[in-house]
């Protein structure tokens, strides 16, 4: 993409995305996603009803009468995108690609995390890592990772949602909200690896899919090409055999991944390309209010 045009879509997703942010998003993100934990503020003498666990023994020795810890929520996060560039996000059928839906969400979700004072960062990966964005604060920040998201091209086009959640824990030492944008068509086994990252991390996954993936249409002899691995098959959708074995063959797939997330205890929402993901976002949020 030339750097006009790049700089021009860049500032689109600017306007459209940070005044999502700014308007809907403020008070839903910041009472959703919780900061690391409890943070020693100051101590005070011991009240009727305060938890005995939390007098400073120390304190209570000096003054010879019992105080307690205060404590307050550490309110700043840190906030990574795990956005899945492989061959299948360039894909749609109704208005958008897959791609071009998951660069919004990403964006609208960066834009919240820096409007509420987070650090942001980025993995992007395929069947590897791609590229790593390590986590800042910042608009101009913001702007390079947008950037990214229209303009990264990976070197490999292939699936392994296992190998971004290794490297996720590996990479951030301590307690992150971590977003997993992917559509998950991985003919891997991520479900370990998604237990695993969400014990130290705070994993939410949102699937991004298009609608003609879900059900083949009735219009006969048609070539598909798998957008990953580059094979390519004759069909005949006009048989409703296919079809319906077509649509059996998804309802299994989508059956299996909201069990992975459930098993994990990960929240999560599906989002088609031509629906209202501001919608989809708002839902989650609420769910985890």
């Amino acid at each position: 993409m030339e750097t006009s045009e790049l700089l021009k879509k860049v500032r689109q997703i600017e306007i459209k995305t940070r005044g999502l942010s700014n308007n809907i998003f403020a008070g839903q993100y910041h009472s959703a996603f919780k900061g690391r934990g409890m943070a020693f503020s100051e101590v005070r003498e011991y009240q009727f009803g305060d938890d005995t666990r939390d007098i400073d023994w120390k304190v209570t020795a000096r003054y010879v009468r019992p105080y307690v810890k205060v404590f307050e929520e550490e309110r700043e996060l840190t906030v990574m995108l795990l956005i899945d560039v492989s061959g299948s996000k360039d894909f749609g059928t109704v208005s958008q690609m897959k791609r071009d839906v998951t660069t919004e969400i990403a964006a609208t979700l960066a834009f919240s995390a820096i409007q509420n004072n987070d650090k942001i960062g980025v993995i992007f990966f395929s069947d590897k890592i791609e590229k790593f964005i390590p986590p800042q604060k910042g608009r101009r920040h913001i702007l390079y990772i947008i950037r990214e998201l229209i303009d990264f091209r990976p070197d490999d086009r292939q699936t392994d949602i296992n190998q971004a959640l290794k490297y996720l824990t590996n990479a951030i030492k301590k307690r992150c909200t971590a977003f997993l944008l992917s559509d998950f068509i991985d003919h891997g086994n991520y479900h370990d690896a998604l237990t695993i990252a969400n014990r130290k991390h705070d994993i939410v996954a949102i699937q991004v899919y298009d609608r003609r993936e879900t059900e083949l249409p009735a219009v006969g002899l048609m070539k598909v090409r798998d957008a990953e691995t580059g094979q390519e098959r004759w069909i005949d959708s006009s048989s409703k055999r296919v079809r319906e074995a077509y649509r059996t063959w998804w309802d299994k797939r989508q059956a299996e991944m909201n069990a992975a997330f459930q098993k994990s205890r990960i929240d999560a929402v599906s989002i088609r390309t031509e629906d209202d993901y501001v919608k989809a976002l708002l839902a989650l949020f609420d769910k985890r209010n």
